[in-house]
């Protein structure tokens, strides 16, 4: 590791670096110096002593979510959050009390007896957490958005393949088989060529105002909560209402357009890749504007819906017009896909609330950990889908046309377009060097 302990400030700590993973060749999964315990559960399914024993960060509504979903084979023993009376009613309400309860998260991802993390904070902290997990030989699901920009989630895929971790991002419609059916059918040509994808305008975020300082919660370290974001005295609307707010969160465009845009991506069969030029219709810094774009082999993807799949989207190819949506689809001529999934399969995603589940998603992970293989809403595609958002808010807030590399992510011959694929950094929470 090139970045000295010395350096790290409130970063990872050093006994994270006597934890290494030996190098394989490419394509393959190293196996680690530390064998988590999972790992020996292989091709059966894990007794009460084989367990993949997990700690949560960040112990929100989402998160608590993620508890009471997760599978019976994987065991939640430590809680970590930076406002410690959330974790502390957590831990109460979901726990009965038996968690370790953290403020720190490093304290927690210091602990040799957790397998794995699920990480369930606000957008702007998120990937520097899932960089640290790796670096400490954790594997990491890791919720939507998948990052705040563009070059974090490379670094975090970086990092993923370094330290051979499985990373499962929470794009659960990856796991629900009436849209793997879906995105198939259209991934294997049988929609004949795309002509237009048609997609939801997702709102975007505005920019903070001057907010009056207010007293900081008892048990709540501000400072941590800000991460990387520029600082600003306490207001209970920033803490609250961070997703409205660019330096926190893309607003509807990363939160919704994770789900939708990555099935564009999937559909589309363009998981390595991206489009090649945006344009926004509206002025300078209009993040509600419609967004144009186009793909190398010429498809189309316009998101300019009022109303829509929020999920998905729409697309029509020379044999007719599909509507992905989560768990659903519609097809013009009805009959344009005939064969479903079994029933039990669409079932167990039909009721409302588990419209909002993410078990089998979890499945997935717990089984990719042990398999030592990638889950199916790999980093390397959480990243790629997210861009795709990222991208849209950058040209609306650019509000010109701008022209995308795919394979070096960055912005063609415009500088000022290429700087906004980074962010400033508060002085320790910058992303490391090198991971």
């Amino acid at each position: 590791m090139s970045i000295q302990a010395s350096r790290l400030g409130r970063g990872v700590s050093r006994r994270w670096f006597l934890r290494r993973a030996t190098v394989m060749s490419a394509g393959t999964m190293a196996l680690p110096v530390w064998v988590p315990r999972s790992a020996l559960a292989q091709g059966r399914r894990p007794g009460a002593n084989d367990r993949i024993y997990i700690g949560v960060i960040g112990t929100g509504n989402r998160s608590r979510q993620l508890i009471e979903q997760l599978p019976e084979d994987g065991q939640i023993i430590a809680l970590a959050d930076c406002f410690l009376p959330r974790a502390e009613e957590t831990n109460a309400q979901k726990g009965g009390g038996r968690w370790a309860v953290y403020q720190d998260y490093r304290k927690l991802l210091d602990r040799d007896d957790i397998d794995a993390v699920i990480v369930g904070t606000p957008d702007h902290v998120r990937a520097l957490i899932c960089i640290h997990a790796c670096q400490a030989n954790k594997h990491v699901y890791a919720e939507k958005p998948l990052t705040l920009y563009i070059r974090e989630g490379r670094v975090l895929v970086q990092a993923v393949r370094k330290y051979d971790r499985v990373l499962q991002v929470g794009t659960q419609q990856r796991s629900m088989a009436v849209n793997r059916l879906a995105c198939e059918f259209i991934r294997s040509g049988k929609l004949g060529k795309i002509r237009v994808v048609q997609g939801v305008n997702y709102t975007g975020p505005q920019f903070c105002p001057s907010l009056p300082e207010e007293l900081v919660p008892a048990g709540l370290d501000w400072d941590r909560w800000l991460g990387q974001a520029p600082w600003r005295p306490y207001n209970r609307q920033l803490h609250q209402g961070w997703m409205a707010w660019w330096d926190y969160s893309g607003g509807q465009m990363t939160n919704w357009g994770a789900h939708g845009l990555d099935q564009v991506q999937w559909a589309l069969g363009k998981d390595d890749t991206g489009p090649v030029e945006i344009r926004p219709l509206g002025k300078p810094k209009d993040m509600n504007a419609p967004v144009h774009m186009r793909y190398a082999d010429g498809v189309v993807l316009r998101l300019e819906l009022e109303q829509g799949p929020m999920g998905g989207a729409i697309f029509t190819g020379e044999r007719g017009r599909i509507e992905i949506n989560r768990n659903k689809f519609t097809c013009n001529p009805p009959d344009l896909i005939a064969e479903m999934p079994p029933k039990e399969e669409i079932d167990k995603w039909r009721d409302e609330v588990a419209l909002w589940q993410a078990r089998y998603h979890m499945e997935d992970w717990l089984r990719a950990i042990r398999e030592r293989r990638r889950p199916v809403a790999d980093v390397e595609i959480g990243h790629r889908s997210i861009t795709v958002a990222h991208l849209a808010n950058i040209a609306r807030y650019l509000g010109r046309p701008l022209r995308w590399d795919p394979e070096k992510e960055q912005f063609v011959g415009d500088e000022e377009a290429t700087r906004l694929v980074e962010r400033p950094q508060r002085k320790g929470y910058e992303l490391p060097r090198e991971v």
